[in-house]
C-alpha cells in the first residue's frame, strides 16, 4: 500500500494497529522525495540518516507500549526553524554555514510528540516574499504547475505536503506565509492567535534564540486535512517554558458549534483597495454555497466589520516598520528623502509602505492604538458571527517573478495590474489584530489551479475556525493531489 497521501491521523491509526511501521513510512517518504523533488525543490535540507534512526526508535518505543500524538509520523520543518546540526540560513548566503546547536522550541515539541523529521523546506530570502526562492537553495515550484510559485514564505512546506513528502509541516506567518502557500498548493494551514504558540528558535541566523513577544508573526501547522491541523496545533500550542517556568499547554475553549447549521458566518469577497479575481471569487462562493446548503446563517455585509481600508493601512504600517528596522543607516537616510517627497494627499498603499519605512516610534504607537480599536471592533463582530470567510490573496498561484525589487513587481488580476505587495491586504485582515485564521481548499480555477479561502475566528478561539474547516471539508472535498501525482488515492 502507498501511504504518502494518507493524513497524519490515518497514519497514527495504522501505526497503532500494526499495519505499518515508522521505518516503512519513513523509507517510503524518502524514496518519494528522492524521486520527485528534483523538479519541486521543496526539501532544501535533507536529514535522512537521522530520520531513519528516529523512525527505528519510534518503532521500538511503540513496541514498549508507548503512544504519543505523532509517534512515528514523518514530517517536515520550515528552513527558518533552528534544528540542531542542520543549516538555518533563511536563504541568506552569508549564513549558509550557520548550524544551530539547539532545536527551536516547536521542533522540540514535534520531536517529543514522536514525529520523524525528514528535513527542512525552502523559503524566500529572509522570509520576505510571497514566493520561495533564494541564492542558496534555488526556486521551489508549484506541484500543480512548475512554472508557478508555491507561495511564500512557507512555500516549501506547502509544496512538500502537496507532493506527499510527509504528512505534516510547521511554518510561520506574518503576511500570509502559512495561508498563501496553502491556498496556492491546495493544502490546509492554520495561523494561530498571536502569542498562542511559542516561537523561540524561529529566528534569523544572526540573532540569539531567545523568547520574544512578536508583534504580528506567529508559528503554526500545515497539513492535508483540517483534523490534522488540530492534531498538530495541540502539539504546538503553549507558552515558552523559559518565560513561564514549565512547558504547559493552554486550555483553548472548545469550538462554538459542532454542526454546520449552527454557525453564523460573514462572507466577504470584495476589498476597497484591490480587485478579487474571478477564480478566487468563485472559490469564496463555493464555500458560501456549502455553508448555506448545510444550514448555516450566512451574511454578505455587516456594519460591525472594521473598516477595511484603515485595516489595510494599519497592517502595512505595522508590518513594514518592523521589517525595515534593521536597515543600514545609509539606506534609511535615502528612504527618508523619498518619503519626504511624497504628496500629503497620496494615501496609496505604496505611499503607506514608504512612510512606514521611516516611521518613528510615536507613529508606531499611534498605529498600535488604532489597532486596539480594530480589535475591539472584531470582538463586537464576533458577538454576532462565529467566523468570517474571505480570500487569502486575489488570485491563484502566479508565475515565478524574480524581479529583484518587489516594489516594482505587479500582480495580474483578470488582466489588470496592481502593485505586487497590495495582494497582502487580505492576509493582513487577520494578522493585524492577531486573529486565528484557517486556510482551506475551495476547489480549482478554470486552469486547474488550487484556490483556497481563509476562515477567520475570534481571538484565542482557534478551535472554532478549525471545526468549521472540518465541517466544510466534508462538503467541499478538501485536499486533492496534483494531477500526475504518483499513487495518490482517489479524492486525495
Amino acid at each position: 500500500m502507498e501511504w504518502s497521501y494518507e493524513t497524519a491521523e490515518e497514519l497514527v491509526a495504522a501505526l497503532r494497529a500494526g499495519a505499518v511501521t515508522s521505518v516503512e513510512l519513513t523509507d517510503e517518504a524518502i524514496a518519494r522525495i528522492e524521486r520527485d523533488d528534483e523538479v519541486i525543490n521543496a526539501i532544501c535540507v535533507r536529514d535522512f540518516d537521522r530520520a531513519r534512526a528516529a523512525a527505528r526508535e519510534a518503532d521500538r518505543a511503540r513496541a514498549r507500549g508507548e503512544d504519543r500524538p505523532l509517534l512515528g509520523v514523518p514530517v517536515t520543518v520550515k528552513e527558518s526553524y533552528n534544528v540542531a546540526g542542520l543549516a538555518t540560513t533563511w536563504g541568506m548566503p552569508p549564513h549558509r554555514d550557520h548550524l544551530p546547536a539547539e532545536d527551536a522550541v516547536q521542533v522540540s515539541r514535534v520531536k517529543a510528540a514522536g514525529a520523524v523529521v525528514l528535513g527542512k523546506t525552502n523559503v524566500p530570502l529572509g522570509l520576505q516574499d510571497i514566493q520561495s526562492f533564494n541564492n542558496i537553495y534555488g526556486t521551489t515550484t508549484n506541484p500543480w504547475d512548475p512554472a508557478r510559485t508555491p507561495g511564500g514564505s512557507s512555500g516549501g512546506s506547502a509544496a512538500a505536503l502537496a507532493s506527499g513528502f510527509g504528512a505534516l509541516s510547521i511554518g510561520s506567518d506574518i503576511a500570509g506565509s502559512l495561508r498563501t502557500p496553502a491556498h496556492f498548493c491546495g493544502v490546509y494551514a492554520h495561523k494561530p492567535t498571536l502569542g498562542l504558540a511559542a516561537a523561540r528558535g524561529m529566528v534569523p541566523p544572526a540573532e540569539p534564540a531567545l523568547p520574544v513577544d512578536l508583534d504580528l508573526a506567529v508559528v503554526g501547522p500545515m497539513a492535508r486535512s483540517a483534523r490534522d491541523l488540530t492534531l498538530l496545533l495541540d502539539v504546538m500550542a503553549g507558552p515558552d517554558p523559559l518565560t513561564h517556568g514549565v512547558a504547559h499547554r493552554l486550555a483553548l475553549p472548545p469550538a462554538r458549534h459542532e454542526r454546520l447549521r449552527d454557525f453564523r458566518v460573514l462572507v466577504l469577497d470584495e476589498h476597497p483597495l484591490i480587485a478579487t479575481g474571478s477564480a478566487v471569487r468563485a472559490g469564496v462562493n463555493r464555500v458560501a454555497d456549502a455553508l448555506v446548503d448545510g444550514g448555516a446563517r450566512v451574511r454578505r455585509h455587516s456594519s460591525l466589520l472594521p473598516e477595511l481600508t484603515e485595516a489595510a493601512t494599519l497592517y502595512m504600517q505595522l508590518l513594514i516598520s518592523g521589517s525595515v528596522a534593521r536597515f543600514p543607516t545609509d539606506s534609511y537616510e535615502q528612504l527618508q528623502i523619498r518619503a519626504a517627497g511624497l504628496s500629503a494627499d497620496d494615501r496609496s498603499l505604496d505611499a503607506v509602505r514608504l512612510r512606514a519605512m521611516v516611521s518613528s516610534h510615536r507613529d508606531w504607537m499611534v498605529a498600535n492604538n488604532r489597532r486596539e480599536l480594530h480589535r475591539h471592533g472584531w470582538r463586537q463582530l464576533f458577538a454576532e458571527f462565529d467566523a468570517v470567510v474571505c480570500p487569502i490573496t486575489p488570485t491563484p498561484a502566479f508565475p515565478h517573478d524574480h524581479h529583484p525589487n518587489p516594489l516594482e513587481r505587479r500582480i495580474d488580476i483578470d488582466g489588470v495590474e496592481y502593485p505586487y505587495l497590495d495582494q497582502l491586504v487580505w492576509a493582513g485582515l487577520a494578522t493585524m489584530p492577531g486573529l486565528p485564521a484557517t486556510a482551506v481548499p475551495a476547489g480549482r480555477s478554470p486552469e486547474g489551479l488550487p484556490v483556497g479561502v481563509q476562515l477567520i475566528g475570534p481571538m484565542f478561539e482557534d478551535r472554532t475556525p478549525l471545526r468549521l474547516a472540518e465541517l466544510l471539508e466534508r462538503e467541499t472535498g478538501g485536499f486533492t493531489a496534483p494531477a500526475g501525482a504518483v499513487n495518490a488515492r482517489p479524492g486525495r
